[in-house]
Order: C-alpha cells, then structure tokens, then sequence
C-alpha cells in the first residue's frame, strides 16, 4: 500500500464518520451576511486554516478546490460566485464527494441564497485534474499538499499552474516545520495522511512554488499548529510544527527572480519628503512600505541610515513595492 493510498482510505473513514479535529486544528468559520455554515460541515472541517480571502473574490472569479472535506470552504467560496457551476470541488475519495453533496442540501435549507448546482463536484487527484488549461481564478487546497512526497508535490503544484489563468492565484494553507525530522517520522504513512510528517521548511515550499513559475508570494499568516513529542511519537526532540496561509500568484517571472512576500517592511526617515530608488521603489517619509525579501535586500545593499527594515512578521496584505 503507498502512503497515497493509506491517505486515502483515512479520509474515507472520515467521510463515512465524521472525526472533529482528526487531523487539523479548526479553520476560521466565516461570519458574513446571510452565510450560515452547516454543523456537519464545521465537523468535517479538516483544514488548517483558511483559503478563503474576500481581496480574491471579486468579480465572480471561477473557482477551484482541491480536496473538498465537508464542503465547508467551498460553500464559502459560492458566497462569492452565485452562479451554476461557478465553484468546481476534486477529491479522489468517492465518500468525501458523496458527503459533500448531501451537505449542500442541507446548506440549501440554511442559505436561500445558495444552490447545490452552483458547486460542479467532480473525482480526481491533485496530479491529474479534471480541468482545462487557463481556466480558473482561484484554486486553493487546505492542508493537502503537506502530505505529498516530493515528486507527487512537483506534479500538484504543475496542475494547479496549468489550469489557472494568467495572473490567477493559487491559494493555499499547510503545516510547515522549520526542525529536521528522523525518517522514522518521514516514513510513517499515517502520520502524514494526518498532515504532520510531510512538513517542509518554509522556504522549502516557496521554492516549490518558485521553481514551477510563479513569480509572486504572498505569505499571509504563520501560526502554531502542533506538537510533536517523545512521549506519543517516535522522537527524541520536541518538533513544532506551525501552519501558513499562502497566495502563489501566476504571475511572469521577474528577470531577477521570484517576488516573495514574507511580512518586511521598510520606513524612511530621512530629510527629504520621500526616497527614490529609482528601481520602482518610492518610500514616502515615515509611511510603512511593504517589500518583497529581493527588494529588501536591494535597499539594505544600498547602506543608508536613514531607512528602517523591519524584519519578516510571516504576516502580508496586500499592497507595497510590487
């Protein structure tokens, strides 16, 4: 049996029997008008995070999840495009998708705004999507691409930038672990069908996306998430594990590489009313610029003392040099 497959039949089991907290800590539950989200959806939410931000949404974007749980996080993305068939929801576990259907009716009875036709479930895996090439606004997957093995995470991440669109977003939330793991741990099936022992280290996973094209990150929240210990797992050192919301944006590569987004920001205060780089970069005095980590270092490079470099918060919204 692959860990895909011992993958799988952990979240058939979870989609036949509900397992509140099986393996992730609780998405943040959306409190918008006239949006109320089903019980059994809040107990079927296996994410950790949330993929779900409104500065995405406009326009009635066409929509992608990966990995469709309880239907939660796509019965949020409806909220924003009301229209049939406007959210497409993959999962490769028949009973996930089953359940998914039957929670969209009950949604039907709680929102009389929304419809179940306006969510097109449809069987796949991560590697090979059943969507056409430049067709999606937004995708997103929720604690999914943690578990694949590098090869399997290099052929995700190819689809999910195959099937968007030119500046499209690919929005997503994962573990992460910063502490090498033993290959007991790595090894372990079913502690990374749990979504613990396939973390990477941050700039593991931004250099996966890096490396397939795209060429803006956005990190935009770093939280704790778990605790690996000696007494219920097979390690000598205590591991932490913290979970990031990240936006990967379809974007054409920069000839001087990836902008990637990791919370920096830069503050002049000098004499003059604003700082010119000339290189695109204006920094109005005393007013808080957010910089990509390329145009920090440009500016740092530059060895002036009279401009302030806060260090990665992890934490990015919008807006700044690029």
């Amino acid at each position: 049996m692959s860990y895909l497959d011992a993958t799988n039949d952990l979240y058939k089991e979870a989609a036949l029997k509900p397992d509140v907290g099986l393996c992730c800590t609780t998405n943040p539950i959306w409190e918008l008008p006239g949006l109320k989200i089903p019980k059994i959806m809040q107990e079927m939410n296996y994410g950790c995070g949330s993929t779900v931000h409104a500065r995405d949404l406009s326009n009635n974007p066409k929509m992608l999840y990966v990995g469709v749980g309880g239907g939660m996080e796509l019965l949020q993305f409806s909220y924003f495009n009301r229209q049939k068939g406007g959210v497409i929801g993959v999962d490769v576990v028949d009973e996930m998708l089953e359940a998914s259907r039957k929670n969209f009716k009950i949604a039907e009875t709680q929102n009389d705004w929304f419809k179940s036709e306006f969510v097109e479930l449809k069987k796949g895996d991560a590697m090979h999507l059943p969507v056409e090439d430049n067709s999606i606004d937004v995708a997103a997957q929720n604690c999914l691409f943690n578990i694949f093995k590098a090869d399997d995470l290099k052929k995700a991440i190819k689809e999910m930038y195959r099937v968007l669109k030119p500046h499209g977003r690919l929005v997503m939330s994962d573990p992460t672990c910063e502490q090498p793991m033993n290959e007991t741990l790595r090894n372990d099936d079913r502690l990374r069908a749990l979504c613990l022992s396939g973390s990477l280290p941050i700039k593991d996973y931004v250099k996966a996306l890096t490396d397939e094209g795209f060429g803006t990150i956005e990190i935009r929240a770093r939280k704790p998430y778990r605790i690996l210990d000696h007494k219920n797992y097979p390690t000598e050192e205590l591991i932490y594990i913290e979970s990031i919301e990240v936006a990967a944006i379809k974007d054409p590569m920069p000839k001087d590489g990836p902008c990637v987004f990791t919370g920096k920001a830069a503050i002049y205060y000098g004499d003059d009313d604003y700082f010119d780089d000339n290189a695109g970069h204006i920094l109005v005095k005393n007013q808080p610029l957010a910089i990509c980590d390329k145009t920090a270092k440009a500016l740092q490079a530059l060895n002036r003392n009279d401009i302030y470099f806060s260090p990665s918060t992890f934490h990015y919204d919008g807006g700044g040099c690029c």
